[in-house]
């Protein structure tokens, strides 16, 4: 009887690691939104005298104010980008975007910002959460990574936001608003002063 307890149990517990690992392989699967060398579908909205490029396998954004839209819309996701900010420069990582549309685009933005005249810097999540300590120094390589999932919570099902900087969680935001429930990822070029490089894009759907 014992034999049997033991193999039962031992049965279940392959089974429930297996089946972790399954949802753990699906979870887990990365896709590339940059190849690095092209732009690959993704579209500039704003002014005409700025550029985006791919330049030694990056992404880079000079000029006046523009964005740069990826092909295709999300909404729960975890997100990754490698890039790097000019001294005095000024940038953003935006995602839940709609439709491209003029020089500054609408939905959540993760600010790009180490040394510019605005003292919102980088990993402050734009008119909702704002860090004043500058967390990355200029022209240094760094990752962001954000989550986003929309979940219940005490009743109401609302956007649940989660920003890392170089595998260090900053905090979980709960946007009560519901603001922006689905749209594109999009990189901010914002003024002529600012350059903005990305060598690494990538997501992770989840549902």
């Amino acid at each position: 009887m014992l034999r049997q307890l033991l193999t039962r149990a031992g049965s279940l517990a392959a089974a429930m690691a297996c089946l972790a690992t399954s949802a753990c392989a699906q979870e887990g699967t990365w896709t590339p939104l940059f190849d690095g060398q092209t732009l690959g579908g993704w579209t500039k909205a704003g002014s005409e005298d700025s550029h985006w490029v791919v330049k030694d396998g990056c992404i880079v954004g000079t000029g006046k104010a523009s964005m740069l839209y990826s092909p295709k819309t999300y909404k729960n996701f975890r997100y990754r980008a490698e890039l790097r900010i000019n001294d005095h420069g000024n940038s953003g990582v935006y995602f839940r975007c709609p439709a491209p549309n003029g020089s500054f685009g609408e939905g959540y933005e993760a600010q790009v910002d180490s040394t510019h005249a605005d003292p919102i810097r980088t990993g402050s999540l734009y008119t909702f959460i704002h860090i004043f300590d500058r967390l990355v120094e200029p022209d240094a390589w760094f990752t962001y990574e954000i989550e986003c999932i929309t979940k219940e919570f005490r009743g109401k099902t609302i956007p649940h936001i989660t920003i890392w900087i170089n595998g260090k969680k900053l905090y979980t935001f709960l946007d009560h608003t519901d603001a922006w429930k689905e749209g594109h990822f999009a990189f901010q070029q914002h003024d002529p002063g600012s350059r903005v490089e990305i060598r690494k894009v990538e997501v992770m759907e989840l549902p």
